[in-house]
């Protein structure tokens, strides 16, 4: 059947959902998500960012959708056409639910260890007003530690269920999930449990916030100057292909491989996650690519980076001379090294 997403027309099996058929057009008219995971059965319809404007049902019924649609849940039908990005009503919309999702989420980037890979800080770039309207105290949780591997920051989390998936579909003995109910609602262990399940690790890689992340790599470094490489070992856990984020020399952090929407490609066992910090236990296969722009691919290194030349007057980054025998300190004299570095700069 075919499908029109602003003005782009693909054929899609029945079943798709608009969310995936736009993926597999790409570009700007990809709707963002916080909730979906492709990976993840029963995942969407909860955080409401990719609503979309359906203008036009099918060939036999063309009467327009009169509410804008999530299109993670919505399925395509012959003859359909959407407007995502073209539409003013979605953007509006998404606008209003950025807003809406960072009522209660601290403005605490500068010190939180997902900045640069978080979908919520991609979506308030793109979507968030400068100024907020919320006046009220925001909603805070005591800290609650549900394990050595894993540092829960409930304050961040923007119930999108991801992480309960997770440990449903993967493990087999899921210890945590949403405990109380609407404003109150919170990710919690059962009587205080620690989620030490084999595969647990990998709530981390799914959660779109600074939720769940990881203590190996707590406040160790900015993902922005790690280098990020692609490397795989031998496990007979999980299938062994991760990304390693080194620092030098030094593995300070261990993911798995994700794709352009942040999703996981496979899932890797918590033995390769926060066990194997020696490259020595690793087969290398080279740099990891980004396809996607984002605060991380300011520091990618697999592209030639061509100098930087200014052009400008000679000694302009020296200062001005009566700027600089404003701060020199005539009283004190320099010595005859420093006099030299005064009258030729250190640039």
């Amino acid at each position: 059947m075919k499908v029109t997403i602003d003005g782009q027309e693909i054929d899609v099996e029945p079943g798709t959902t608009i969310l995936q058929a736009a993926r597999m057009i790409g570009g700007e008219s990809v709707p963002p998500a916080m909730c979906y995971y492709s990976k993840l059965k029963g995942s969407g319809g909860k955080c409401r960012c990719c609503l979309v404007e359906v203008t036009k049902g099918s060939e036999a019924n063309p009467t327009p959708m009169p509410k804008l649609m999530a299109s993670c849940v919505t399925g395509v039908m012959d003859g359909m056409e959407v407007k995502s990005i073209t539409s003013e009503r979605v953007v509006d919309a998404r606008k209003s639910v950025t807003e809406f999702l960072l009522i209660n989420h601290p403005l605490d980037c500068p010190v939180c260890d997902q900045a640069g890979e978080c979908d919520l800080q991609n979506l308030s770039f793109k979507h968030g007003a400068a100024k907020t309207r919320f006046i009220e105290e925001k909603r805070t949780f005591e800290p609650e530690n549900i394990g050595p591997n894993i540092q829960l920051h409930m304050n961040r989390c923007i119930l999108c269920y991801r992480c309960v998936m997770v440990a449903d579909q993967l493990t087999d003995s899921r210890v945590h999930g949403v405990v109380n109910r609407g404003d109150h609602s919170q990710i919690s262990t059962c009587i205080s449990k620690a989620v030490t399940n084999e595969f647990s690790g990998n709530m981390i890689d799914v959660c779109p916030v600074g939720a769940l992340t990881d203590k190996t790599f707590r406040f160790k470094q900015r993902v922005w100057f790690n280098k990020p490489y692609n490397a795989h070992r031998d496990c007979d856990k999980c299938c062994g292909k991760t990304t390693l984020w080194m620092f030098g020399e030094e593995i300070q952090r261990v993911t798995a491989r994700k794709d352009e929407y942040h999703e996981v490609e496979e899932f890797i066992c918590n033995e390769c996650r926060f066990e194997h910090k020696d490259p020595k236990d690793w087969v290398i296969e080279g740099p990891r690519k980004f396809e996607k722009d984002s605060v991380i691919n300011a520091n990618n290194y697999t592209r030639k980076i061509e100098p930087v030349v200014i052009e400008t007057e000679k000694n302009i980054l020296l200062g001005r001379d009566r700027d600089r025998k404003k701060i020199s300190m005539p009283a004190i004299p320099l010595k005859p090294e420093e006099r030299e570095v005064f009258k030729e700069g250190n640039v």
